[in-house]
């Protein structure tokens, strides 16, 4: 018996990510889903409830992982439904019971639910692990909390995930994502200034935002659409003060590439920090410096593996 006859194993929580602690909960929650058999249910919540919530001026950062990028990672880690949850501040007003009952146990039917163990929902965050192992006792269903996973001593989060980007740490990101940190866009027509100075860049705009990281210079891994495989690239992330320094723009420059890539997809993933972005004096230093940027490129990347990072 499958399907909804059989229940579903339900993961409730933000997601943003989908790093080694999330994925630790999804796996949960799949092998749960699996066990009896059922459907694999994940709730998430869009926008972040810290946006909802949060009072002044405060401006939640642009997601690690969009809503597309999400459903596809959850997919393929088995999840067999993804459905995302309006968050509201009347949303955030109902007690714990309120949201499971409207929410999870309705339409779900679980057997079980999977949290993080320092997970909360509902009026006042009132909705802990204890208060929801009560509620599933009632209810014909399992709490499970997950433990935080925890690596070079501190628990991964996607705070501190950010931290790194916003310092350049890409390479760091890597032992708490599980991946290499990568963004999608679509390759779009630029001035032709990096043409001209004998460097070629795919201009790049990004299908969903995004968070970025640091403003500067980074060796990458670059996807052509039905090309396949990672090719080195060096890529530029920042206002180019040596020319307008107007605009935040994103340029990659494929190594060993020749031809049109205007209107094609290119995967991303960022492998190392090469340096900050800076203003020189003329056309000739930048070409100096990106020569520098190109053979560093090469040296990382030579034995970088072209497969998903």
């Amino acid at each position: 018996m499958t399907g909804a006859a059989a229940g579903s194993a339900v993961a409730i929580g933000v997601f943003d990510g989908v790093h080694l602690g999330h994925r630790a909960i999804l796996e949960r929650v799949v092998a749960r889903a699996r066990s009896r058999p059922g459907r694999c249910v994940v709730i998430s919540f869009d926008p972040h409830p810290d946006v909802v919530l949060a009072r002044g001026e405060f401006r939640s950062p642009p997601p690690l992982t969009p809503l597309g990028e999400k459903r596809e990672r959850l997919a393929a880690l088995g999840v067999d439904e993804f459905q995302v949850v309006p968050f509201t501040r009347e949303l955030a007003a109902l007690t714990p019971e309120e949201f499971v009952d409207r929410h999870v146990v309705r339409p779900l039917a679980p057997f079980a639910v999977v949290v993080g163990e320092g997970f909360a929902l509902g009026r006042g965050r009132s909705g802990t692990v204890e208060r929801l192992r009560e509620i599933g006792a009632g209810r014909g269903f399992e709490l499970e909390a997950v433990p935080l996973v925890v690596v070079d001593g501190a628990p991964v989060s996607s705070t501190r995930i950010r931290a790194l980007l916003a310092a350049g740490k890409v390479a760091e990101t890597r032992r708490l994502l599980g991946r290499r940190y990568g963004l999608s866009a679509t390759v779009v027509t630029g001035n032709g200034r990096g043409r001209q100075l004998g460097y070629p860049t795919a201009n790049l705009r990004l299908h969903e935002e995004r968070q970025l990281p640091a403003d500067g210079i980074y060796a990458v891994l670059a996807s052509v659409s039905g090309e396949g495989g990672g090719r080195p690239a060096a890529m530029s992330i920042g206002m180019r003060p040596t020319f307008d320094g107007q605009v935040r723009t994103l340029e990659v420059h494929l190594l060993d590439w020749s031809g049109d890539l205007v209107g094609r997809e290119l995967d991303v993933e960022f492998v190392a920090w090469l340096r900050p972005e800076l203003r020189f004096e003329s056309a000739e230093a930048l070409v100096a410096a990106m020569d520098r940027d190109v053979a560093e490129t090469r040296r990382l990347l030579a034995g970088a593996a072209t497969g998903p990072g």
